[in-house]
């Protein structure tokens, strides 16, 4: 795949500057997960050789509701990753933002929770090891994007594409406490958000969902992420100061310029956010 690696990296990066479609790199050969990474890890020497700066990670296809809906010739039906880059993350203030559209293929808004690693996670880490690990935790919107028309694509093609990856945009950090970091995935598996979009004319509820839909929890998920890039020797493994967005809890929604889309938790003390498309 090295050749060819370069080269769709190239196209990819292409297509994500100019805003333009391309077909799937699937349509045209059988694409293994670890092709997707190959060429994954293309896109990110290509972005920090034009000084892309790497902020941390992006799980998706971590809710197991949504497997059976993307994928063409077969479900989606395990997490893949891609890298997140100071460029495209940033903070709300007061838990509302506005984001331009601009350039942005196909966006749809996720609601997703995040966290930011304080310390490196050892090798054999537990689930509650990897909680001790967590710094804070947010609610954010991660805008995805795809260059593939009509959002037909396969893993492999995801991977490759940034990991759909558009912007984040991180509602107020929560530092976790002692006792929190006992009992997260406990605390996220019970909870729940909903998902409306607001225009002049109406309020819209779009979608709901459960933190235990997220491969039972947002923190388990970022465990089967730590084992993942156990098996990936040229990717970094998980490390202090790294933020990670761990997956969507409802469907994936098309966004449009003039929406306003707002979020509301039960179950855990996180403030929604409120989120306007320019």
């Amino acid at each position: 795949m090295s050749t060819k690696a370069n080269r769709y990296a190239h196209q990819l990066i292409d297509a994500r500057a100019r805003a333009r479609l391309l077909p799937p790199f699937s349509t045209s050969e059988v694409l293994l997960l670890s092709d997707g990474y190959d060429i994954a890890k293309r896109v990110l020497d290509v972005s920090i050789s034009q000084g892309e700066v790497p902020k941390g990670r992006k799980l998706g296809f971590t809710n197991r509701t949504l497997w059976p809906k993307y994928g063409v010739n077969e479900p989606i039906d395990a997490l893949i990753w891609a890298h997140i880059f100071d460029s495209t993350v940033r903070f709300a203030d007061d838990n509302r933002g506005i984001q331009s559209l601009e350039g942005a293929l196909q966006p749809r808004i996720e609601p997703e929770i995040v966290f930011k690693l304080a310390t490196t996670p050892d090798p054999d880490a537990s689930i509650n090891d990897l909680a001790d690990c967590i710094e804070w935790m947010a609610h954010a919107f991660e805008i995805v994007v795809c260059p593939y028309p009509d959002w037909k694509f396969e893993a492999a093609d995801a991977i490759a594409a940034f990991g759909l990856h558009g912007t984040l945009i991180i509602g107020e950090p929560h530092v976790l406490s002692t006792a929190t970091r006992r009992n997260l995935g406990d605390i996220l598996a019970n909870a729940s958000v909903s998902l409306s979009c607001c225009t002049d004319e109406s309020v819209t509820l779009c979608g709901a969902g459960f933190g235990s839909d997220v491969l039972d929890s947002p923190l388990h998920a970022v465990w089967h992420l730590h084992q993942l890039l156990k098996t990936q020797p040229d990717f970094a493994p998980l490390t202090a100061g790294e933020i990670i967005t761990t997956g969507t809890w409802t469907d994936a929604y098309p966004v449009q310029r003039g929406q306003t889309w707002v979020t509301a938790f039960s179950g855990v003390t996180l403030p929604g956010l409120t989120l306007s498309f320019v």
